[in-house]
């Protein structure tokens, strides 16, 4: 004969009781929640986002350059790769190039994780993602929301900062203004005047200081590096063009510190000695590297990937 089946016994409210809660806890009270422990790895993994290399993007009239930014440091990891900006420079034919520039640096040991975000700066005025100046550049960029024009051909996250605030970012993070309160004036000479207003080391971004009416003309189009070059001035000639400009500007800001950088900052002997300003000016340490930088900053900050 098979053996008898025992049933289970009844369980009663005190069972109950117990079986709701771990041993060794008295009923009816319920045992304290189980400790978590911090998980080590993920802590590690959180901090080793912050300020991890990022890439930056710097779209040029004639080059669009990109590098691998060491947000530590403030320097690229490996060399900037250029490609010349294309012509017409519309807004298609530029997403191209930065998808060609972004794709050769991906490939690279030292890449950011991949669909990591991206920076990039363009030389015109933007507001929330949207180009709403188009001074030296095709005209068909009016208007682009360049942010998700870009996001959507790269397929990763992509913030654009205007090429004089990137500059600017960039040296008052890591360059001459590095620990300057107050506030700092970064004028970049070149096709135009560039210029970024940063305080107490904070953007304030799209000051167009290149723009100001001196003497009935639009300021870049006297004192731009271009300007010199075309008008064929001596660099005494040049800084009698500059006295006047930047003694306007300190006139209307009284900065802590002026920066100049754009191309001919190494040439800055030439002509900085002959300003006679009350406000220091001094060239920009980061020079070339300092759109690229910057847009990194750019990026890495929206992203709260640095501090």
């Amino acid at each position: 004969m098979p053996p008898p089946v025992t049933e289970p016994p009844l369980l009663t409210s005190s069972h109950r009781r117990l079986s709701n809660n771990r041993a060794g806890c008295p009923p009816p009270l319920p045992c304290p929640p189980l400790p978590r422990t911090e998980n080590p790895l993920a802590k590690k993994d959180e901090k080793s986002h912050k300020n991890a290399p990022l890439i930056g993007i710097d779209i040029g009239g004639t080059g669009i350059k990109g590098g691998i930014v060491d947000l530590k440091k403030g320097k690229l990891l490996g060399d900037r790769f250029r490609v010349p900006t294309p012509q017409p420079a519309t807004p298609e034919s530029v997403a191209e190039a930065v998808a060609l520039v972004v794709s050769e640096l991906s490939a690279r040991p030292e890449a950011p994780a991949a669909g990591s975000p991206v920076g990039v700066t363009f030389p015109g005025i933007i507001q929330h993602g949207v180009v709403h100046s188009a001074a030296n550049v095709d005209k068909a960029w009016l208007n682009t929301d360049i942010d998700a024009l870009l996001t959507e051909r790269l397929g990763r996250p992509v913030e654009v900062i205007n090429d004089a605030d990137a500059a600017g970012l960039a040296e008052a993070r890591y360059g001459a203004g590095a620990g300057v309160s107050g506030t700092v004036l970064v004028i970049t000479l070149g096709t135009g005047i560039g210029s970024a207003f940063i305080f107490n080391g904070k953007l304030v971004p799209n000051a167009e200081l290149g723009h100001l009416e001196i003497d009935g003309h639009d300021a870049e189009t006297k004192a731009s590096a271009v300007a010199r070059e075309r008008d064929g001035l001596s660099w005494d000639e040049y800084s009698v063009l500059l006295q006047r400009y930047f003694s306007h500007v300190e006139f209307l800001f009284s900065p802590e510190l002026f920066i100049v950088g754009g191309g001919i900052s190494k040439r800055a002997d030439e002509y900085l000695p002959n300003l006679k300003l009350r406000t220091p000016i001094v060239p920009a340490v980061l020079r070339n590297e300092a759109g690229i930088v910057g847009a990194a900053i750019e990026i890495a900050l929206k992203h709260k990937l640095a501090k």
